[in-house]
């Protein structure tokens, strides 16, 4: 039988609050020594119990970590917020796929035979050899449609 999902709220027995204190802690610095290990994360835990007891599990110095989060909340105070950064990250993305639209939307009406008036004659020659490549891949799929059309009709109408 798996573990049964328990709702998450205090317990009331003492014996049982302490019982699994213990083995959750103790579950919570064995996650905190994999995650340190596995990912060579620089991990630091500090857990209080209800009796003023410290548990604690640090990959390096504890004192150095807590250092290390210190100056990194006091830094990201002056820098950009997540937000921010993901705000001008999407402005950016936003601006280059606006600039790929009108590239395309300008292609499609030179394609159509519209605005060539700001054409040189190297990229009129360039447009023109685009339209006759597209032409002859047109003409080649009409004229297999035809030939399979005519094959089909011709086996109804001698069968």
């Amino acid at each position: 039988m798996g573990r049964g999902k328990i709702e998450i709220k205090r317990i009331e027995n003492n014996t049982n609050r302490q019982v699994t204190f213990c083995k959750r802690r103790n579950g919570l610095l064995k996650k905190a020594y994999e995650l340190s290990v596995l990912c060579d994360a620089e991990v630091a835990l500090i857990v209080f119990s209800s009796r003023g007891r410290v548990y604690e599990y640090a990959n390096n110095c504890i004192r150095t970590t807590i250092d290390r989060y210190k100056k990194s909340t006091s830094d990201s105070a002056n820098a950009y917020t997540t937000q921010e950064i993901n705000a001008q990250f999407y402005q950016q993305e936003s601006k280059k796929l606006r600039q790929q639209i009108q590239m395309l939307q300008s292609s499609n009406r030179h394609l159509m035979g519209e605005g060539l008036g700001s054409l040189n004659v190297k990229e009129l020659k360039q447009l023109e050899s685009r339209l006759e490549r597209g032409i002859t891949r047109i003409r080649s799929k009409k004229h297999e449609l035809i030939l399979a059309e005519t094959e089909h009709l011709q086996k109804r109408v001698f069968s």
